[in-house]
């Protein structure tokens, strides 16, 4: 099994750029973790990248290449995704509505099945498919396809999830001192805002 590392520094650069841009994760980490703390977090965290490693086999394996090819496929994929991220914005909504009957619901709702929702958000989200598929074929090289393509999605994903991690980290901390009604009422109100605009943006 050969493999060719010739590319790797210039798909370093291009992973960190890819990385620190938020997205959804970023901001349902952010939430997850300054609402219900480290271990929620965590959680979420465990399945956004089981989701990602779900996606990036199908694209190791072939099979991601097939699914691309029936537009069809990917557009019910596409629907569900943003049915899901509106379902969350309104969630979220909801729950600011009931803050002062329901006290501190938001971090209740937030410790709700973390897992799930990390996973959901994620594997409803074609453009993880997508992206893969246009990403990791550019760095390939020399070596053998599949072996290349595998390197190449572990150092993805192993740099992502320690940068997703540091923000589990961070917001839970930075939750602890700052778990004041005015400050978790403006951190749900900009995660609803951001998870309705992906919605909308995902089938537009």
């Amino acid at each position: 099994m050969h493999l060719d590392f010739t590319q790797l520094p210039t798909f370093l650069i291009a992973c960190a750029v890819v990385v620190l841009t938020p997205g959804v994760d970023a901001f349902l980490l952010l939430r997850t973790s300054m609402r219900a703390g480290t271990r929620a977090g965590l959680w979420a965290l465990a399945g956004i990248h089981t989701a990602a490693a779900v996606q990036v086999g199908l694209v190791i394996s072939g099979l991601g290449v097939v699914i691309a090819r029936y537009p069809a496929v990917l557009t019910a994929l596409k629907w569900v995704g943003a049915g899901y991220l509106l379902y969350l914005a309104l969630s979220i909504a909801r729950g600011l509505l009931r803050r002062d009957a329901a006290g501190d619901e938001g971090g209740e709702v937030a410790a709700d099945r973390p897992f799930r929702r990390g996973f959901l958000t994620n594997i409803t989200n074609p453009k993880m498919l997508l992206f893969s598929l246009a990403f990791l074929p550019q760095f390939i090289g020399t070596g053998s396809p599949a072996a290349q393509l595998t390197l190449l999605a572990v150092v993805f994903l192993g740099l992502a999830a320690l940068w997703e991690l540091m923000i589990v980290l961070a917001a839970s901390s930075m939750g602890r001192r700052l778990r004041r009604p005015g400050v978790t009422t403006a951190l749900d109100a900009v995660c609803a805002a951001v998870f309705l605009t992906m919605s909308v943006g995902l089938v537009v």
